[in-house]
């Protein structure tokens, strides 16, 4: 048993996902399941300019407990107000940001943590941030730091999310409170696998769990990954 034999598996069972989706892309999602544009399956050349770069970085933060169908209407909400843009972000009205914003919930955080972003990002003039500076940025946490560096950046950084923690502590892989860095150097350590692939891992995790785990007993009915558990 190893991580990339569960990488096969669910790439075998689930296909390409074509993270991370991009809302002007006329993509589709190949599982119909959240989202249903702006999906670009093995077409590892986003994000194409520094605009889609901006919106996987705005994408990231909007995400924090929520799903993305909510984040999607965040977005289209945004870009009929201004161009997605950290300059405009930032002269954006208080309260036409936060009413644009709202279907991802937590309004008002997201607010600040969007313009703590901006200006930041405004910062860099280009380059890409180092993990332990996008770390410093108020309202970015290790995994949307994780999905910035990862997605919009293609630097290879493992994203542990939730869904992550559900699926291999019920595989026993993970104990289910080890630290977001243990989980993530344990996949970096051992997952032999290209940006590209780690890419397509955090976005197949999340469609498995989508079908096993997303109520308790989380994955009792995994018929597709159950032959990986630790017995």
């Amino acid at each position: 048993m190893t991580l990339n034999e569960i990488f096969q598996k669910l790439l075998n069972t689930y296909s390409y996902q074509g993270w991370w989706p991009i809302t002007d892309y006329e993509g589709s999602n190949p599982t119909k399941t959240g989202s249903t544009q702006g999906y670009h399956p093995a077409d590892y050349s986003f994000p194409r300019n520094s605009s889609e770069r901006f919106e996987i970085i705005v994408g990231a933060v909007l995400t924090q407990n929520t799903s993305w169908p909510q984040v999607e209407k965040s977005i289209i909400n945004l870009k009929e107000l201004v161009d997605l843009t950290p300059f405009e972000i930032l002269d954006l009205d208080e309260d036409e940001f936060k009413s644009a914003i709202k279907p991802s919930g937590y309004f008002n955080q997201k607010y600040n943590y969007l313009r703590n972003i901006s200006q930041f990002h405004i910062s860099l003039e280009g380059r890409t941030p180092e993990r332990s500076e996008l770390l410093s940025v108020k309202g970015i946490g290790p995994e949307t730091c994780d999905s910035i560096l990862l997605y919009g950046y293609g630097e290879k950084e493992f994203v542990v999310d939730a869904y992550t923690r559900r699926i291999f502590s019920h595989l026993g892989i993970i104990g289910k409170n080890d630290s977001y860095n243990k989980i993530k150097k344990l996949f970096e350590d051992d997952f032999e696998g290209s940006v590209n692939d780690y890419q397509e891992y955090h976005a197949l995790i999340v469609e498995h769990a989508k079908n096993f785990y997303v109520k308790k007993p989380y994955g009792d009915n995994d018929n597709v990954l159950n032959n990986f558990k630790v017995k």
